[in-house]
């Protein structure tokens, strides 16, 4: 199974690459600024042929193709492209993401940006690695000195609290805050030390499932908004170094 991840990843990670400033389809989903290009199905094409052949009987979710269950024990949870508008906007800040369940505990992940060439990538209980080096999460605890990051649902007014107004408690704090554009990389991102803390709302668990694997192996915490243990199906993160955790908890529920 874990040959079978890199392998996937690799393979999408090519197509990516192959047609990253290229020319192809881009249409809109649920609303306009929600972008899906052709090159997201060629890649979940691809991951779902590699894994239906060495696993036909495993049930696979993707972002695209939706749920696909035949009642395993296993499930596969496939972003083909995270960060599409990045993509679309030849932005290189974008990944292919995919992790593995059983019986409901992600045991494997995998996220790969192929335009920067970082593989990130973390089997349950054995740590986390950045192209085979060891990764871990930042050690600095002061929250005043921290380097944060986030991402806004597209339909930002209709959370509450608002996550606009969430983020500007965080900008008084005088707080720097960065925006990638891909929530796997986010996460990535702050497992091997660049952020102390990722927080966003109305992810989906192939946004954030193979990156709470790798981020927790890095010695993070993960949890909701309340602080409460996290799911990858549910629709709030916080993630951090668990140094500033409940620092970043008062202000989002305060």
């Amino acid at each position: 199974m874990k040959n079978t991840l890199i392998k996937a990843s690799l393979e999408a990670g090519k197509i990516l690459k192959e047609n990253f400033e290229g020319n192809f389809k881009i249409s809109s989903k649920d609303v306009v600024s929600n972008l899906v290009t052709e090159i997201d199905k060629k890649s979940e094409d691809r991951i779902i042929e590699i894994i239906k052949s060495d696993f036909p009987g495993h049930d696979i979710i993707s972002e695209e193709a939706g749920s696909l269950y035949q009642d395993s024990e296993f499930k596969w949870i496939i972003d083909p492209i995270d960060g599409t508008v990045n993509f679309a906007h030849s932005i290189p800040l974008t990944c292919v993401s995919i992790a593995l369940e059983k019986k409901g505990e992600v045991i494997l992940g995998a996220v790969f940006n192929p335009i920067s060439g970082e593989f990130f990538f973390s089997e349950k209980g054995k740590g986390a690695f950045l192209n085979d080096t060891a990764i871990s999460v930042s050690k600095n605890g002061d929250f005043g000195k921290s380097l944060l990051v986030t991402g806004f649902p597209y339909d930002s007014s209709s959370y509450k609290p608002d996550p606009v107004s969430v983020f500007k408690k965080f900008i008084m704090l005088d707080i720097p805050i960065r925006r990638l554009g891909s929530a796997a990389l986010d996460l990535c991102w702050t497992a091997c030390g660049r952020f102390e803390g990722f927080w966003e709302y109305n992810l989906n668990a192939w946004d954030v499932a193979a990156g709470f694997l790798i981020l927790t192996e890095a010695g993070g915490k993960v949890t909701n908004f309340k602080g409460e243990t996290f799911s990858v199906y549910g629709k709030q993160i916080l993630a951090t170094n668990g140094l500033i955790h409940n620092n970043m908890l008062e202000v989002i529920s305060n």
